[in-house]
């Protein structure tokens, strides 16, 4: 799978504090792995429904015309020309219609690692709408180039749709921050004092960190520190340094990094029992039976990159973004 990596600086914290949350978010999308798999243009006729795979998670943008959402008991919402959405957990009970005129979208599908420190995935929005003048700086730039390799039958050319998602996903996630309507663990990177305290558990994960020398790197007092944590977050601070550390601990056993009692105290555990008890109990087996990746898995090119890699489609040129001469 394919790391979500990228420089992500300046998000949500003051300018006096330019690094904090910006240095923590490098640090957390990398270990939210995703694979993205698929890349087409589809044209949806008037009042037609957009077909999207049920479990998948999808970016949208709108080349020409427009979409609305239906059908999920919220208001309606306009997905307009040059806008993008993001369905981190696919439509649910919601629809994507197409508006007054037919509407050409491209879509691209990808997958999240579902061990990938799960709490974060899920506390993930399930949909985030960039608008065309926030996304205007990279979305009008990337979108033609993702269709130029799309259509590429040069080795290499899934690989590289995938890195493409990769950086789509981690430019909406930033857009999303930025406008500051963030929950979970985006929203620890929306107050700074949290954000120092997350910084300094995924920096030192095997330091034995306690709430009053997290709270002390937040300049919080401990009763303020855990309750604004938790509010933010999800979770409470103990339980997200456990999730992370683990988090950490099974990324090195599919790797093989080391065997199971190194890595046990790599991320903090003080015995290997504590830390195979702690591992089961999260992802529901024992830290010895952790699956190797199957071979092959760094590359996604067999078949000519279909399903496995990128599905290849002739992307059909359009108003908001025609296709590069």
């Amino acid at each position: 799978m394919t790391p979500m990596t990228g420089s992500l600086e300046n998000l949500t914290v003051p300018e006096d504090e330019p690094s904090v949350a910006g240095d923590l978010l490098s640090l957390v999308l990398a270990q939210i792995r995703l694979t993205g798999d698929y890349v087409r243009s589809h044209e949806v006729e008037r009042s037609g429904i957009l077909d999207l795979e049920v479990g998948a998670a999808h970016v949208i943008v709108v080349a020409e015309g427009s979409l609305h959402v239906e059908g999920d008991g919220a208001e309606r919402v306009i997905i307009d020309t040059g806008d993008l959405v993001l369905l981190s957990r696919g439509l649910g009970g919601a629809r994507l219609v197409a508006s007054a005129s037919h509407a050409s979208v491209i879509v691209c599908r990808f997958w999240f690692d579902p061990h990938a420190l799960r709490g974060m995935v899920s506390a993930l929005p399930g949909r985030i709408h960039i608008r065309r003048d926030e996304g205007a700086g990279w979305l009008e730039g990337i979108v033609p180039f993702l269709m130029v390799e799309v259509t590429d039958d040069e080795p290499g050319a899934a690989l590289m749709i995938s890195r493409i998602i990769d950086v789509i996903v981690i430019r909406t996630l930033r857009t999303w921050v930025r406008r500051g309507h963030t929950t979970g663990w985006l929203g620890g990177l929306s107050d700074a004092r949290i954000a120092r305290a997350l910084k300094v558990m995924h920096e030192r994960p095997s330091h034995p960190w306690g709430i009053k020398a997290l709270a002390d790197a937040a300049g919080m007092s401990r009763s303020s520190f855990s309750d604004r944590f938790t509010a933010l977050v999800g979770r409470s601070p103990l339980r997200y340094q456990n999730e992370w550390r683990l988090t950490l601990a099974r990324g090195m056993l599919v790797a093989r990094e080391a065997r199971v009692g190194e890595i046990a105290l790599r991320v903090g555990y003080a015995s290997e029992a504590a830390f195979s008890r702690a591992y089961k109990a999260m992802f529901g087996y024992p830290p010895r039976d952790e699956p190797a990746p199957p071979s092959g898995s760094g590359s996604r090119e067999q078949d000519g990159g279909l399903r496995q890699g990128a599905e290849r489609v002739e992307p059909t040129p359009t108003s908001a973004f025609a296709r590069p001469s």
